[in-house]
C-alpha cells in the first residue's frame, strides 16, 4: 500500500483523527468495551467500562499511531527507525511488516524480554541500547540522520497522537455516555491524542506512576521538564518527559493528574487477571490502578472509562505451566 501523504498539522484535530481511522481502520483491530460491575472490584456507585487495547496488534494502542505514521507518510528507500521502551517498537515492527520496509528499532535494557521478542518476530532489526528511552532516543536519532531512515517517535508526532486519537474516537462510537476517563501517561501519545479526541467533553484524567510523573512536573513547571524515570512501568511509561505537541492539549483538556504506587499498579495487574481473566502490562493496569486505590474516587452514579492499554508481559507464562504439571 502506497502511503497517502497527508499535510501535517499544527496540532492534532477530530478531522484529522477522522482522516487517520480512515486510513488505518482497514489494518487495526476495533477493540471491545466490557461494562463491568464496580462492586465486584470493591468499588461502589460508579458504572466502569474497560476498553481492552490490550487486545490490539502487538499488545498495545501502540500500533495505531505506528500505522498512522506509515500511512500519512512518505517512506524512504532506507525505511523507518523507532526508539521505544518497547512496545511502540513492536508497534512499528508491525507496521513495517505490513507496508514491507525495513525497519530498525532502538530499546533499552530495560525492555521486557516478551517485548523484545514482538520486535524480532516482525523482522526487524533489534539494537539494544542504554539503560532508559531517552538514550535509546538519541541512538535511534543519530541512526536515522546517518541512514536517511523515516524516525517513527513514540509520542511526539503529529501522526502517532493522531493514531492514538482513533482510540478515544473508537471508544465514543462504543460507548458514547462516559463522564470521565482514565488514560495511562508515559510521553503523553496516548492521552494527548484522546483528549484532542473528546476536547473537553469528557473529563479526562491522566494517571502516572509516582516514580515516573512526567505529565504532574510538566504542568507543575508550565512546560515539558525532565522528571524522575523509575518504577514498575519503566518500559512503557517512563520516557523522563512529555512531549512538546501534547502538552499544550494537556493544558487544554486534561482535567488532572493522579500519581499511583507501584504497589497499587501490581495489585491492578492481579485484580484485571483474577476478576476478568485480563493479562494487563504494569503501565497497561495504570489507569485502573487509579479506581483501585482511591487515588481517583469517582461520584455516585459517575460513568467511568479505564483504558487498558497494554498486555505485553510474561506474568503469564503457559510454558512454565505445562512443565510444572508435567511433573505431578
Amino acid at each position: 500500500m502506497t502511503p497517502e501523504i497527508v499535510t501535517p498539522l499544527a496540532a492534532p484535530d477530530r478531522a484529522g483523527i477522522e482522516r487517520a481511522y480512515e486510513l488505518i481502520r482497514p489494518s487495526i483491530r476495533r477493540t471491545p468495551v466490557a461494562e463491568v460491575d464496580a462492586a465486584d472490584f470493591g468499588l461502589d456507585g460508579a458504572h466502569l467500562v474497560l476498553k481492552l487495547e490490550l487486545l490490539q496488534h502487538t499488545g498495545s494502542f501502540k500500533a495505531r499511531g505506528a500505522l498512522a505514521n506509515l500511512s500519512m507518510r512518505e517512506i524512504p528507500d532506507a525505511g523507518v527507525a523507532a526508539a521505544s521502551g518497547g512496545n511502540h517498537g513492536a508497534a512499528v515492527a508491525f507496521a513495517a511488516m505490513k507496508r514491507r520496509v525495513p525497519a530498525r528499532i532502538f530499546v533499552p535494557s530495560v525492555a521486557s524480554p516478551s517485548k523484545m521478542d514482538r520486535i524480532r518476530g516482525y523482522g526487524a532489526d533489534l539494537v539494544v541500547t542504554g539503560e532508559r528511552y531517552a538514550d535509546s532516543l538519541a541512538a535511534c536519532q543519530q541512526w536515522a540522520s546517518q541512514s536517511g531512515a523515516l524516525e517513527v517517535h513514540a509520542y511526539d508526532q503529529i501522526e502517532t497522537l493522531l493514531g492514538a486519537g482513533t482510540t478515544g474516537l473508537e471508544f465514543e462510537e462504543q460507548y458514547p455516555n462516559l463522564d470521565s476517563l482514565l488514560v495511562a501517561v508515559g510521553g503523553g501519545g496516548l492521552i494527548g491524542g484522546v483528549a484532542a479526541w473528546y476536547a473537553g467533553r469528557v473529563r479526562v484524567i491522566g494517571v502516572e506512576p509516582e516514580e515516573a510523573p512526567t505529565l504532574t512536573r510538566a504542568l507543575e513547571a508550565g512546560h515539558p521538564v525532565d522528571a524522575p524515570a523509575g518504577g514498575i512501568a519503566a518500559d512503557s511509561l517512563a520516557p523522563r518527559r512529555v512531549g512538546e505537541l501534547m502538552f499544550p492539549i494537556a493544558q487544554s483538556f486534561v482535567d488532572h493528574v493522579v500519581l499511583v504506587p507501584d504497589e497499587a499498579i501490581q495489585a491492578a495487574q492481579e485484580r484485571l487477571w483474577d476478576g476478568l481473566r485480563v493479562v494487563a502490562e504494569p503501565g497497561g493496569a495504570a489507569a485502573f490502578a487509579a479506581l483501585l486505590s482511591g487515588r481517583y474516587r469517582p461520584e455516585a452514579g459517575e460513568r467511568v472509562g479505564v483504558l487498558v492499554c497494554g498486555g505485553n508481559t510474561t506474568a503469564v507464562d503457559f510454558a512454565s505451566a505445562v512443565s510444572s504439571g508435567s511433573k505431578r
